[in-house]
């Protein structure tokens, strides 16, 4: 029997989850029914699962590390029962009538008059009925087989998606890792870096243990125009100087389509125009979209602008004393 720790491929420093962890993807890899050519399956996935009975449980792994037991779990000498101190116990109570002869042959030995005892005569004895020994040890063969189920692993796979296809919800095809082919829904309103868990749609399980899930890892791209902040989605509008001054409509995307923006006369870059209900809807509620203007010149020079600016007389405040720069 080899170091637990070895078998596991771990180190005494791993977690409890990570022992975890490290025997589910073992005993996938290694089970007799998946390794039927290999003569030697069967005694490797018997020393996985001794490995992990050990380390799986706190007190005895805490043992395990203390020198108290070995490999295979049993008592060391020097701590609990001594071998060499039951031996000459027993040569000592042969003389006077004690423990006359223990045979712990599980041999099909038969039970009579005169006949050596058996194993099982005796863990009869110990637990009652006939079939007492018997019965402690189907069960621990059943354990032995109860603890050869293992659950699948579970499939991560990371899916790009829009802003838009987030904001609005959308259906995927995607192809996992495993080979299968999944129609993924995307809820409206995913937010960038959430996880969409699908259930049993992972990698099969051991033994007749159940199927990992699928990890969906859910990327969302920035998107040139839109931002998120909660629910609401902001954008920033650019108009005309004579669209600030005077005002009028503008037609301004949405989430779901173009609309027209009313601009009220006399607006000044970063005047913040609120759209109801036009941001993002998720099950909290539905959000608005918020449309930042922001006054731009054209872009090559115009005369008549650089004229008529140069005769106006502007009747304000200097907006830097206003804004209490100076």
């Amino acid at each position: 029997m080899s170091n637990p720790y070895t078998v596991l491929g771990l180190t005494k420093n791993a977690s409890q989850d990570e022992i975890k962890q490290a025997f589910r993807k073992l005993a996938r890899k290694m089970h007799p029914d998946l390794n039927p050519n290999d003569p030697k399956a069967e005694d490797k996935f018997k020393e996985l699962n001794a490995a992990y009975d050990i380390l799986s449980d706190p007190e005895k792994r805490r043992r395990y590390d203390a020198g108290e037991i070995d490999d295979a779990g049993k008592e060391r000498a020097g701590f609990g029962f001594n071998p060499e101190g039951f031996r000459q116990y027993r040569r000592q109570a042969g003389a006077g009538g004690g423990f006359e002869e223990f045979n712990f042959n599980f041999a099909n030995a038969q039970a009579g008059s005169g006949s050596k005892r058996s194993g099982f005569d005796f863990f009869s004895d110990m637990f009652g009925g006939a079939q007492g020994g018997e019965d402690i040890f189907s069960a621990m063969r059943g354990s032995r087989r109860r603890s050869a189920k293992a659950a699948g692993e579970n499939v991560n796979y990371d899916l790009s998606v829009s802003f838009i296809e987030a904001a609005l919800g959308k259906n995927k095809e995607i192809i996992l890792p495993n080979g299968k082919h999944l129609n993924v829904k995307i809820p409206a309103g995913t937010e960038d870096q959430a996880v969409l868990r699908l259930r049993g749609q992972g990698e099969a399980g051991v033994g007749g243990g159940p199927a990992g899930d699928a990890l969906i890892h859910i990327l969302v791209k920035p998107d040139p125009h839109f931002t998120r902040n909660g629910n609401d989605v902001q954008i920033d509008i650019p108009i005309t100087i004579k669209e600030a001054v005077l005002g009028g409509k503008v037609t301004i995307p949405t989430l779901d389509g173009k609309v027209a923006l009313t601009v009220p006369p006399n607006s000044n870059t970063g005047t913040v125009m609120r759209l109801r209900g036009k941001g993002i809807k998720t099950k909290s509620g539905t959000g608005d979209l918020l449309a930042r203007l922001q006054i731009v010149l054209p872009d090559a020079p115009d005369a008549d602008l650089k004229d008529f600016m140069g005769k106006w007389i502007p009747k304000q405040t200097d907006p830097r004393v206003k804004a209490g720069l100076l």
